[in-house]
Protein backbone atom coordinates (compact mmCIF):
# COMPACT_ATOMS: atom_id res chain seq x y z
CA UNK A 1 0.00 0.00 0.00
CA UNK A 2 1.53 3.18 -1.05
CA UNK A 3 -1.20 5.50 0.25
CA UNK A 4 -3.59 5.47 3.32
CA UNK A 5 -7.06 5.20 0.85
CA UNK A 6 -9.25 8.07 0.35
CA UNK A 7 -12.19 6.70 2.31
CA UNK A 8 -11.84 5.42 5.71
CA UNK A 9 -13.95 2.60 4.45
CA UNK A 10 -11.81 1.56 2.59
CA UNK A 11 -9.54 0.12 6.02
CA UNK A 12 -12.57 -1.82 6.87
CA UNK A 13 -13.43 -5.50 7.05
CA UNK A 14 -16.26 -7.08 6.17
CA UNK A 15 -17.13 -7.13 9.78
CA UNK A 16 -16.23 -3.27 9.83
CA UNK A 17 -18.49 -2.55 6.93
CA UNK A 18 -21.22 -4.35 8.69
CA UNK A 19 -21.20 -1.65 11.25
CA UNK A 20 -20.47 1.33 8.95
CA UNK A 21 -24.04 0.63 7.28
CA UNK A 22 -26.01 0.04 11.01
CA UNK A 23 -26.13 -3.85 10.51
CA UNK A 24 -23.68 -4.98 13.37
CA UNK A 25 -24.65 -5.36 17.52
CA UNK A 26 -22.44 -2.16 17.99
CA UNK A 27 -24.43 0.40 16.15
CA UNK A 28 -25.15 2.90 18.34
CA UNK A 29 -23.34 1.44 21.35
CA UNK A 30 -22.15 4.82 22.88
CA UNK A 31 -25.52 6.05 22.83
CA UNK A 32 -26.42 3.93 26.16
CA UNK A 33 -25.71 6.39 28.73
CA UNK A 34 -24.17 3.38 31.59
CA UNK A 35 -21.51 2.84 28.65
CA UNK A 36 -18.87 5.37 27.75
CA UNK A 37 -15.77 3.23 26.07
CA UNK A 38 -15.80 0.15 24.27
CA UNK A 39 -13.32 -1.45 22.04
CA UNK A 40 -13.61 -3.77 19.20
CA UNK A 41 -11.18 -5.85 17.28
CA UNK A 42 -11.66 -7.11 13.44
CA UNK A 43 -13.60 -4.11 12.60
CA UNK A 44 -9.57 -3.73 10.19
CA UNK A 45 -8.42 -5.48 7.89
CA UNK A 46 -5.25 -6.66 9.27
CA UNK A 47 -2.78 -6.45 5.96
CA UNK A 48 -4.32 -2.50 5.48
CA UNK A 49 -3.68 -2.17 9.52
CA UNK A 50 -0.22 -3.18 8.93
CA UNK A 51 0.58 -1.54 5.36
CA UNK A 52 -0.84 2.03 7.16
CA UNK A 53 1.19 1.11 10.11
CA UNK A 54 4.56 0.55 7.89
CA UNK A 55 3.69 3.91 5.98
CA UNK A 56 3.29 5.89 9.55
CA UNK A 57 6.95 4.66 10.53
CA UNK A 58 8.40 5.66 6.98
CA UNK A 59 7.04 8.76 6.77
CA UNK A 60 5.86 10.54 10.26
CA UNK A 61 7.84 9.64 12.51
CA UNK A 62 10.42 11.34 12.17
CA UNK A 63 8.55 14.43 11.88
CA UNK A 64 6.12 14.14 14.94
CA UNK A 65 6.86 16.46 18.08
CA UNK A 66 7.48 15.23 21.65
CA UNK A 67 5.85 15.39 24.59
CA UNK A 68 7.87 15.02 28.51
CA UNK A 69 5.54 15.75 30.67
CA UNK A 70 7.02 14.60 33.90
CA UNK A 71 5.09 14.84 37.37
CA UNK A 72 5.78 18.31 38.97
CA UNK A 73 7.72 18.67 42.06
CA UNK A 74 5.33 20.85 43.61
CA UNK A 75 2.64 18.45 43.20
CA UNK A 76 4.64 16.55 46.28
CA UNK A 77 6.29 19.32 48.20
CA UNK A 78 3.58 22.19 47.74
CA UNK A 79 1.37 19.81 49.56
CA UNK A 80 -0.32 21.47 52.82
CA UNK A 81 -2.31 18.40 53.81
CA UNK A 82 -2.07 14.42 53.90
CA UNK A 83 -3.69 12.77 51.33
CA UNK A 84 -4.46 16.20 49.47
CA UNK A 85 -2.57 15.13 46.09
CA UNK A 86 -3.39 16.68 42.91
CA UNK A 87 -1.64 15.49 40.22
CA UNK A 88 -1.86 17.44 36.56
CA UNK A 89 -1.97 15.52 33.29
CA UNK A 90 1.11 13.82 32.60
CA UNK A 91 2.50 11.71 29.84
CA UNK A 92 5.47 10.80 27.33
CA UNK A 93 4.36 10.79 23.95
CA UNK A 94 4.88 11.66 20.02
CA UNK A 95 2.28 12.79 18.73
CA UNK A 96 0.84 15.41 15.61
CA UNK A 97 -2.31 17.13 15.32
CA UNK A 98 -2.05 18.56 11.80
CA UNK A 99 -2.56 21.92 12.67
CA UNK A 100 0.32 23.55 11.01
CA UNK A 101 -0.82 22.82 7.67
CA UNK A 102 2.77 24.05 6.42
CA UNK A 103 4.68 21.71 8.66
CA UNK A 104 6.58 18.41 7.81
CA UNK A 105 4.74 15.93 9.63
CA UNK A 106 1.44 17.94 7.56
CA UNK A 107 3.44 17.49 4.56
CA UNK A 108 3.93 13.75 5.12
CA UNK A 109 0.32 13.13 6.20
CA UNK A 110 -0.67 14.11 3.10
CA UNK A 111 1.61 12.78 0.99
CA UNK A 112 0.87 9.37 2.48
CA UNK A 113 -3.11 9.89 2.37
CA UNK A 114 -3.56 10.32 6.32
CA UNK A 115 -4.98 13.37 6.18
CA UNK A 116 -7.45 12.52 3.83
CA UNK A 117 -8.41 9.45 5.24
CA UNK A 118 -9.02 10.61 8.54
CA UNK A 119 -11.17 13.84 7.27
CA UNK A 120 -13.16 11.13 5.17
CA UNK A 121 -16.90 11.10 5.15
CA UNK A 122 -17.03 7.79 5.81
CA UNK A 123 -14.62 7.95 9.41
CA UNK A 124 -17.04 10.49 10.06
CA UNK A 125 -20.23 7.98 9.44
CA UNK A 126 -17.98 5.16 11.18
CA UNK A 127 -18.27 7.48 14.67
CA UNK A 128 -21.93 7.96 14.17
CA UNK A 129 -22.56 4.67 13.64
CA UNK A 130 -20.58 3.89 17.00
CA UNK A 131 -22.11 7.38 18.98
CA UNK A 132 -25.57 6.41 17.71
CA UNK A 133 -25.94 10.03 17.09
CA UNK A 134 -25.20 12.57 14.28
CA UNK A 135 -21.34 14.46 15.08
CA UNK A 136 -20.45 17.84 13.66
CA UNK A 137 -18.92 17.74 10.46
CA UNK A 138 -15.72 19.31 11.60
CA UNK A 139 -13.56 17.71 14.01
CA UNK A 140 -10.18 16.96 15.34
CA UNK A 141 -7.79 14.61 14.12
CA UNK A 142 -4.28 13.44 15.84
CA UNK A 143 -1.19 11.12 15.68
CA UNK A 144 0.39 9.68 18.35
CA UNK A 145 3.20 7.19 18.43
CA UNK A 146 4.12 5.07 22.06
CA UNK A 147 7.32 4.07 22.16
CA UNK A 148 8.95 1.92 25.43
CA UNK A 149 8.46 3.49 28.58
CA UNK A 150 5.93 6.18 26.87
CA UNK A 151 2.39 6.91 28.93
CA UNK A 152 -0.58 8.58 29.25
CA UNK A 153 -1.41 9.70 32.99
CA UNK A 154 -5.17 9.41 34.58
CA UNK A 155 -6.63 12.35 32.57
CA UNK A 156 -10.47 12.88 31.85
CA UNK A 157 -10.85 14.88 28.70
CA UNK A 158 -13.24 17.18 29.66
CA UNK A 159 -13.11 20.78 28.29
CA UNK A 160 -15.14 22.87 30.50
CA UNK A 161 -14.52 26.41 28.89
CA UNK A 162 -15.39 25.14 25.53
CA UNK A 163 -19.05 25.81 24.96
CA UNK A 164 -18.96 23.09 22.06
CA UNK A 165 -17.32 20.32 24.44
CA UNK A 166 -18.36 20.95 27.49
CA UNK A 167 -21.33 18.64 27.68
CA UNK A 168 -19.58 15.88 26.12
CA UNK A 169 -18.41 14.76 22.42
CA UNK A 170 -16.62 11.07 20.97
CA UNK A 171 -13.43 9.96 20.44
CA UNK A 172 -12.37 7.07 17.84
CA UNK A 173 -9.25 5.72 17.89
CA UNK A 174 -7.41 3.41 15.51
CA UNK A 175 -4.20 1.39 16.81
CA UNK A 176 -1.40 0.09 14.68
CA UNK A 177 1.17 -2.00 16.60
CA UNK A 178 4.28 -3.25 15.66
CA UNK A 179 5.03 -6.88 16.36
CA UNK A 180 7.96 -6.23 18.81
CA UNK A 181 5.22 -4.85 21.48
CA UNK A 182 5.20 -7.05 24.58
CA UNK A 183 1.90 -4.87 26.29
CA UNK A 184 0.30 -1.63 26.99
CA UNK A 185 -3.00 -1.34 28.64
CA UNK A 186 -5.82 1.45 28.89
CA UNK A 187 -7.34 1.44 32.65
CA UNK A 188 -10.45 3.43 33.14
CA UNK A 189 -12.90 3.99 35.28
CA UNK A 190 -16.80 2.91 36.24
CA UNK A 191 -19.10 4.14 39.26
CA UNK A 192 -15.43 6.11 40.02
CA UNK A 193 -13.04 3.89 40.44
CA UNK A 194 -9.84 2.30 38.06
CA UNK A 195 -11.77 -1.04 37.83
CA UNK A 196 -11.58 -2.18 34.16
CA UNK A 197 -8.61 -2.76 31.74
CA UNK A 198 -8.75 -3.24 28.25
CA UNK A 199 -5.30 -4.31 26.14
CA UNK A 200 -3.92 -1.40 24.31
CA UNK A 201 -1.68 -3.07 21.70
CA UNK A 202 -3.75 -5.23 19.24
CA UNK A 203 -3.40 -3.88 15.84
CA UNK A 204 -6.33 -2.63 14.02
CA UNK A 205 -8.27 -2.48 17.32
CA UNK A 206 -11.07 0.41 17.39
CA UNK A 207 -11.63 1.82 20.79
CA UNK A 208 -14.64 4.99 21.39
CA UNK A 209 -14.94 7.10 24.01
CA UNK A 210 -17.97 9.11 25.19
CA UNK A 211 -15.55 11.82 27.11
CA UNK A 212 -15.53 13.06 29.54
CA UNK A 213 -13.85 9.42 31.20
CA UNK A 214 -10.87 8.82 33.75
CA UNK A 215 -8.36 6.61 32.07
CA UNK A 216 -4.62 6.41 31.66
CA UNK A 217 -2.36 4.19 29.42
CA UNK A 218 0.24 2.30 30.93
CA UNK A 219 3.42 2.42 29.76
CA UNK A 220 4.09 0.60 26.87
CA UNK A 221 7.07 -2.40 27.21
CA UNK A 222 8.57 -3.90 24.14
CA UNK A 223 9.56 -7.32 23.73
CA UNK A 224 13.30 -8.20 24.91
CA UNK A 225 15.86 -7.03 22.17
CA UNK A 226 13.28 -5.50 20.26
CA UNK A 227 13.17 -1.80 21.82
CA UNK A 228 14.42 0.09 18.56
CA UNK A 229 10.87 -1.30 16.85
CA UNK A 230 8.47 -1.09 19.52
CA UNK A 231 5.61 1.52 18.58
CA UNK A 232 2.15 1.87 18.86
CA UNK A 233 0.53 4.34 17.09
CA UNK A 234 -3.09 5.60 17.02
CA UNK A 235 -4.95 7.35 14.80
CA UNK A 236 -7.69 9.25 15.99
CA UNK A 237 -10.61 11.78 15.22
CA UNK A 238 -12.35 14.09 18.13
CA UNK A 239 -16.02 14.72 17.45
CA UNK A 240 -18.57 17.00 18.90
CA UNK A 241 -22.16 16.35 18.92
CA UNK A 242 -23.74 18.00 16.18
Amino acid sequence: MRKFPAEFEDMLSPKGRRLLAGASPLAGALADPRRRFLAADGLVDPTRAEAGRLLLERHLLPHLARIDRPIPPEATWEMTENYAELLPKTARVSTETFERRRGAAWVAAEKTGLTAMLRSASFQAFAEALAGRPLARRWGIQALCYGPGDYAGPHNDHHPEEPEARQGYVDIHLTLTSPAVAQQFLVYAVSGHFSRVETAARSGRITAYRLPLWHYTTPLVAKRGREAEARRWVLLGTFLYR
